[in-house]
């Protein structure tokens, strides 16, 4: 993707979504961290589900210990690897409580110190719990990065730090929620739409015509 392009292609997404949000449901810093902990190699739906019927019964890091950890399985067995995300959770409740008064941390260093918080999850929590200018590089967004030509790089950390010294500055706190929606709905892996993109004219990818 041509630099000139890169200002009209965020315009325009902003045009069309002017306030984009992550589509999983939370009400607090902490639920955000559990959903976003729990939503690794599962759908945002998948785990909405999931969290409809645990957040009502525990939400804080001492409810989920409350809970015990087949009490927390129960609860989550709907997600793919709910097991080791138990686990995961569950520990990281113990570090919140014992290290944090409950909190969740806000820098970087500290999130990725939890038990299954990487850092994409941790860019996810400064992103939209505290409204930092991070990109948190899920599949869409790698993909979208790489086809568009707006940040190429063979690694998830790589496309990240491309993005990040491209994307004008005014939109760095949203462009991950466009782009991960983008990838999602539109810019799809096996057969992109791209007869439907509002961005198309903007970027790199040549599709083949459809018919």
């Amino acid at each position: 993707m041509k630099k000139e392009h890169i200002e009209p292609f965020f315009a325009t997404l902003y045009a069309a979504n002017p306030q984009p949000n992550t589509e999983l449901e939370y009400t607090s810093v902490f639920e955000l961290l559990a959903a976003v902990l729990l939503s690794a190699q599962a759908t945002d739906v998948g785990v909405n589900k999931a969290t409809r019927r645990l957040f009502p019964v525990a939400n804080t890091p001492q409810q989920i210990i409350g809970l015990g950890l087949d009490g927390l399985e129960g609860y989550i067995k709907t997600i793919g690897l709910f097991r080791s995300k138990a686990r995961h959770l569950m520990e990281t409740c113990l570090i919140l409580v014992e290290q944090h008064q409950g909190k969740v941390p806000r820098s970087r260093e500290s999130l990725e110190t939890l038990p299954g918080v990487g850092r994409k999850t941790a860019n996810v929590v400064l992103n939209v719990a505290y409204g930092e200018p991070t990109m948190a590089v899920d599949t869409h967004i790698f993909r979208v990065g790489n086809r568009t030509g707006l940040a190429k790089g063979k690694t998830p950390f790589a496309v990240e730090m491309q993005l990040l010294k491209r994307i004008p500055e005014k939109y760095l706190v949203d462009a991950h929620h466009w782009l991960i929606l983008h990838g999602r709905y539109v810019c799809q892996a096996r057969t992109p739409r791209c007869w439907e993109c509002g961005v198309s004219q903007f970027c790199a990818f040549k599709p083949k015509s459809h018919a």
